[in-house]
Order: C-alpha cells, then structure tokens, then sequence
C-alpha cells in the first residue's frame, strides 16, 4: 500500500527541514499544506522554503496562484490528492508538510461534499463584503444559519465567507450539509507532529520574525498594500505592516504585534493539533 507522511505542527516548529529530510531520504516529493504559500508575491510572511530546501526536492501547491485567487480545503483535498497519486506512480511514499490544519484535516479524513459556488454567487458576494465590511458577513451568516452562527470562529472570515455562499449556492442551511463523516483512503497516513516545548517554540517564532525583517518583509508588504483588501493578505504579519503604513502604531510596535499574534496562532495550532490526537488515539 502507498504512504503518505503528513508532517505537521505550530508554525515555526521545524516542519520544513523534517519534511526535506524524510523526502530526501525516501527519493520523493512535497506537497505543501499551506494556505498562505500556495499564493505568489508573499514568500517572506509566509516562510516559503528558501533555495537550500527547496535543492533536490520538488514542492507541490506552493507560489502557484495570484493574490486574487480564491482557494478552499475543499480544492486543496482535490489538488493533493490528484498530485500524491501521481507521486505514488513514481514513489511508494508522497511526504505532506504544513501546519494549516483544515487542509491536514481534509486530505486525511475527507471533507464533506458541498455544492459548487458559481462565479455569478461568489463575486458580488466579496463585493458586498469589502464595501459593508466583516460586521456584515457575520451578520448574513447569522441569518442564513444561526446554527452554523453560534459554534463558527467568527474572527475567522474566510470560514464565514464560506459558509454564508455554500448557504447562498444551495438553497440551505450550511449546517444541514456538514455530515463529519471520514472518508475511507487507499493509502496508509503516517502523521508526524512536531511537538516543541512552549518557550522554545515562542523563542523560535520570535527570531522567525526577526529575520523576516531582516530579509525584506517591509519592503515585501509595501508591494502588496494596494491589494490589502484581498483574503489572500489576511494574515498575521501582513496585517500588522498595514497598520504600521496607516499609521495605527510605529515599527517596532508592528514587529512586536506580529511576533504576538503569531504566538496566539501556534497556540490555536496547539490547542487543534492535541485535540486530533485525542480523538485518534
């Protein structure tokens, strides 16, 4: 049976040098479990591996689509899933790396069938929404399925977004579609979790940042700016530069707000990653 190892954990816990080493090891390939490095432009925020980790080992969904570009989970399963059976005509084994855990959740357990969002839905939707703001979104997705409404991350706006057009495109409640049943695979997942400790971890992030700095991260969310509209930029590390250019705080404080809301992130990361192992075990 084929293989697939998913290399997961916190952002800036190691997951890329695991992931090079084991498809180096293995003679294979890389499929990248990012919902931010798949878009083009931002490679500095978004810790695209640099050259020495890229040498010798072909990565997959990674600086492939425009900032304007919509991308889900769901496409993401189809994506992977399509590009790890072409490995495994090569390879027995197709290495995952990633820490964006609803794309690690479903390429291993599947996700539920929804209606495809046309264009005619999909667009005057994001219109709506950058001109009325996110107040609105929660508002229409309070409408539409007060169900969905009350357990959904409601600072998470991409999954609102989500919901409120799988509401508009099918004609029901985004709730009744959920089933949270897996699906059944025909490959063997082999899951690797980085597991660091806390003070470690947060002393990793904060040099990560630091070092983005250093490598031109200004100069990377000066280009992007005009755009900062798009989900694509909704992001930790990009938000808090537009701040800082709006002149919402100073530099140093925009440096130590991102190395902040990047700790709060692993800690989310954290918190979903035990609970997945809980539930595997």
């Amino acid at each position: 049976m084929k293989k697939l190892i998913v290399v997961t954990g916190p952002t800036a816990s190691g997951k890329t040098d695991l992931a090079v080493r084991l498809a180096l090891e293995h003679d294979t390939e890389i499929i990248s479990a990012d919902s931010r490095q798949i878009f083009k432009g931002i490679p500095i925020v978004t810790a695209v591996p640099d050259e020495s980790q890229r040498a010798g080992v072909t990565h997959h969904l990674m600086e492939m689509l425009p900032l304007e570009a919509y991308y889900s989970a769901a496409k993401f399963e189809e994506d992977a899933l399509r590009i790890a059976h072409d490995i495994w005509h090569r390879r027995d084994v197709a290495i995952v790396c990633g820490g964006s855990m609803m794309y690690v959740d479903a390429l291993t357990n599947g996700i539920d069938e929804l209606p495809t969002v046309p264009d005619g839905i999909r667009q005057p939707l994001m219109e709506k929404w950058t001109e009325n703001g996110d107040d609105w979104l929660r508002d229409r997705l309070k409408a539409l399925d007060k169900e969905y409404y009350s357990v959904v991350d409601l600072a998470n706006m991409k999954r609102v977004f989500h919901a409120v057009e799988i509401c508009m495109a099918s004609g029901t409640t985004y709730s009744s579609l959920r089933t949270g049943k897996r699906k059944k695979r025909d490959f063997e997942i082999e899951k690797i979790v980085i597991d660091l400790p806390r003070e470690q971890l947060f002393d990793r992030i904060n040099r990560r940042v630091l070092s983005m700095v250093e490598r031109g991260l200004e100069d990377e969310a000066r280009k992007v700016y005009p755009l900062r509209h798009l989900n694509s930029l909704n992001t930790v590390g990009l938000k808090e530069m537009f701040a800082f250019f709006d002149g919402e705080m100073d530099f140093d404080t925009a440096i130590a707000r991102i190395q902040k809301n990047t700790r709060v992130y692993a800690k989310k990361q954290m918190t979903w990653l035990k609970k997945q192992c809980g539930q595997s075990s």
